[in-house]
This record gives structure tokens, C-alpha cells and sequence, in this order.
């Protein structure tokens, strides 16, 4: 079945596995899918929030079984385009690096840096099929809107905007990395979200990311470096914030995916039509079948 074929279009939440538990959340399904990249971090849980349907999909599995360096990107995004998501809110745990962005914080970021070591994993183009997407804006400004808009609704201290770096992990940063992201201007510093907004720009779903603040990393000396029970503390406090915020946002979105990341690939695609492969058409058949 081609479950991108919906005729509503849904929405997408990336995180951890309690963020569906929410008031008045109808459960309709829980759809387990592969694809040619491999199985998804976990079954998806399509869930009914208001008037709209939204697939919820833990990052680390839904046991949290999955390093940050063994999430399986491609599948996870891939599964949701199937799904007929076209709008994806990316829920994530960061650390600070300003003094101003306090532990439990949320950032809405508008940049980010990867500095991944995996960077064929984090596209779902070549082997026959050549494309370059932009990223120069790499989040959704619309959605991102929502999401400031909605956590200044719930009264949570919210930092506009902010560049996100990425590291692989799944060990804690070195002081003297630390340092290396504050002189390079960086705010927060995660291990997940870089490859999801790459890939949900190349699968022309509008994506923007709550990123809440667990700790100030270890560059601040009068602080206690971060640590993993330090991190769970403020984790549990940050979840029923994007609850509340995940909550408003759904309705503010709207129902047919017109923003211009849901047209990423219009002049993003090298390779000439004729040149594509069949097999690499039926992988990426979700991402392509609008192009006849």
C-alpha cells in the first residue's frame, strides 16, 4: 500500500517514546513499515490529535536501545514520507553553550553544523540519481513560527533562534571541544537532529526542531559537567514542556503542504529523467513519483 498516498496529510513527531501520552490523543494504529534503507528506530504510533493525524516515532527505539551513532536516519524519514507526513517537529535534548540558554530552556533553532562522520548516511540521493537540496535555510521558517508562537502561549522560556552543532557521541563532549563550539559561535550541542532536518529537506517535508536544554555541556568550570542522571532530571521537566507546546502547534498547522520545503526537489535533481534506474525510482518512490 502506498501510504503516502493519504488523502490527509500528516504531521510528524521525532522523539522520545512518551511524547504521544497526551490529553485527548486517539491511538488509531501502530504501523510497522521497511524500507530499502533498512527497518525505522521503531514502529510508528499514528495517533489522532484534534482533527489531525500525527505519526509519533522514537529516535532510540522505544526502549531507548539505540546510540545516537547507530539511529538509522534514512529509514526513519523514508518511513514517515510513506506515511504521508509532510510536516515534522524534531524534539531533542541539547546541550548549552551560553551562559543565557539555562538547563531546561527551549531553542528553536534556525541554523545548524554537522560535524557528523557519517555523511553518505545522511542522503538519500546517489547511486544513480544526483541532487542538491538548499540548505541555507535549513528549517522550516513557517513552522518554526508555530512552534515560537505556541511555547510563548504556554509561558516557556524560549530562545527565538540558535545554531544547533552536531557530534557523533555517543560520549559526552571534551572540555576542549566544549570550548571549540562556544569560539566557533556555536549555542547548542546535540548528537541526533542534523541528519533528520538534511534528509526531511531532501523528502520535502517542512521540519524545525524544539530543542531543550539539559545542561551547560562541560565549558562552564563552576558547574558540574554533564552527566548522564543530570540529564534525566531535566529531561522528564523539558518532555511535558513539548507536550504542551506539541499540543497548540498541531492546530496551528495547516492542512495542505504549500510552504516551499514542500517543493525542495524542483530545481534540486542533476540527473536528467531519462537516466534515472528503475531500481533507485522504486527506493526513492515516495520522493520522486510526482515527477512522473
Amino acid at each position: 500500500m502506498k501510504f503516502y498516498n493519504a488523502d490527509k496529510y500528516r504531521i510528524g513527531v521525532i522523539g522520545g517514546s512518551g511524547l504521544y501520552e497526551l490529553p485527548g490523543v486517539e491511538v488509531i494504529d501502530e504501523l510497522t513499515l521497511d524500507t530499502s534503507f533498512g527497518l525505522p528506530s521503531s514502529s510508528v504510533l499514528l495517533c489522532k490529535i484534534h482533527d489531525r493525524e500525527v505519526c509519533f516515532l522514537p529516535r532510540h527505539g522505544k526502549k531507548h536501545t539505540i546510540a545516537p551513532h547507530e539511529i538509522n536516519h534514512r529509514s526513519n524519514i523514508l518511513t514517515l514520507r510513506r506515511l504521508g507526513v509532510r510536516w515534522l517537529i524534531c524534539v531533542t535534548a541539547v546541550g548549552s553553550l551560553r551562559e543565557e540558554i539555562h538547563p531546561r530552556d527551549l531553542v528553536v533553532p534556525n541554523q545548524f553544523f554537522d560535524r557528523t562522520s557519517r555523511p553518505s548516511q545522511n542522503t538519500f540521493f546517489g547511486e544513480g540519481i544526483v541532487a542538491h537540496v538548499s540548505l541555507a535555510q535549513p528549517y522550516s521558517e513557517n513552522l518554526r513560527h508555530i512552534l515560537i508562537q505556541s511555547a510563548k502561549e504556554e509561558g516557556i522560556r524560549c530562545h527565538e533562534a540558535g545554531t544547533y552543532v552536531q557530534m557523533d557521541g555517543p560520549a559526552f563532549s571534551t572540555r576542549a571541544e566544549s570550548e571549540f563550539y562556544r569560539k566557533m559561535g556555536f549555542d547548542i550541542v546535540g548528537m541526533t537532529h542534523a541528519p533528520e532536518a538534511k534528509l526531511a529537506r531532501e523528502a520535502e517535508i517542512a521540519c524545525a526542531a524544539l530543542a531543550f536544554a539539559t545542561d551547560y555541556d562541560c565549558w562552564k568550570l563552576e558547574e558540574e559537567p554533564v552527566t548522564t542522571e543530570a540529564v534525566i532530571e531535566h529531561l522528564q521537566a523539558n518532555i511535558a514542556n513539548a507536550k504542551r507546546i506539541l499540543f497548540r502547534a498541531i492546530l496551528k498547522i495547516p492542512h495542505e503542504p504549500n510552504w516551499p520545503e514542500h517543493f525542495a526537489l524542483d530545481k534540486a535533481i542533476i540527473t536528467p529523467r531519462e537516466k534515472w534506474t528503475l531500481s533507485r525510482i522504486r527506493i526513492l518512490s515516495p520522493l520522486l513519483d510526482r515527477f512522473g
